[in-house]
């Protein structure tokens, strides 16, 4: 194989990979079957956006690994359920050491599942929402390499995500922690170019347009 570009790996499998997963099997795995593709489903959605909260100053390997916990805690990230939510769960999960337990982070999922019933209300699905903030794709990179992904923690849509959602109440979504929201969901595709990935989650991306 000839010399890889920055940011590329070689994978358990002998493909040219984003770096960033390290060939740990389980987030190999996430980079593989998760991050990029395209989700229009309004609970991994919600799922989504609730753990990138939870992720603000740690590392998402720190909360992929406790994601089935979350999951438990959550009732599965059921919006309605968590809705329902009061300050009896608040003390509940803040015992609960399967997860992060931050009273603040665990707060604000139960107000943004409330905030998500109203946002689905306006506008249909979260996915509808969502998707609404895709950029155009002449507004994206032609080439993604390394250097050009670490200079973009944050895009011109995920700031504007980010303004409506705090403007209808939501919390823990600033445009770094949504934009990272916005890779892992298929709203952009930041696998690097070279990553076996790349292509095929384009084509997914297109499908579903």
């Amino acid at each position: 194989m000839a010399k890889l570009a920055e940011g590329l790996i070689v994978d358990s499998k002998g493909r040219p990979s984003c770096r960033w997963h390290g060939a740990l099997p389980d987030y190999e795995a996430y980079h593989d079957a998760e991050w990029g593709r395209p989700v229009t489903d309004d609970r991994r959605l919600f799922e989504k956006i609730c753990l990138e909260g939870f992720q603000s100053g740690l590392s998402w390997l720190t909360i992929l690994r406790k994601r089935p916990a979350f999951r438990a805690a959550f009732a599965g990230f059921d919006i309605e359920a968590v809705a329902g939510f009061g300050d009896a769960d608040v003390e509940r999960l803040m015992q609960d050491a399967g997860i992060v337990r931050h009273r603040g982070k665990i707060a604000s999922v139960v107000n943004n599942a409330r905030r998500a019933i109203e946002l689905r209300d306006h506008a249909g699905s979260l996915a509808a929402y969502f998707w609404s903030f895709e950029p155009k794709p002449g507004a994206r990179p032609k080439k993604l390499d390394l250097a050009t992904l670490m200079a973009m923690p944050k895009t011109e849509e995920s700031t504007a995500l980010s303004k409506d959602l705090r403007r209808r109440g939501w919390t823990f979504v600033g445009p770094t922690t949504v934009y990272a929201f916005m890779q892992a969901m298929g709203l952009v595709n930041d696998h690097l170019d070279g990553c076996w990935c790349r292509a095929e989650v384009e084509r997914e991306r297109r499908a579903r347009r």
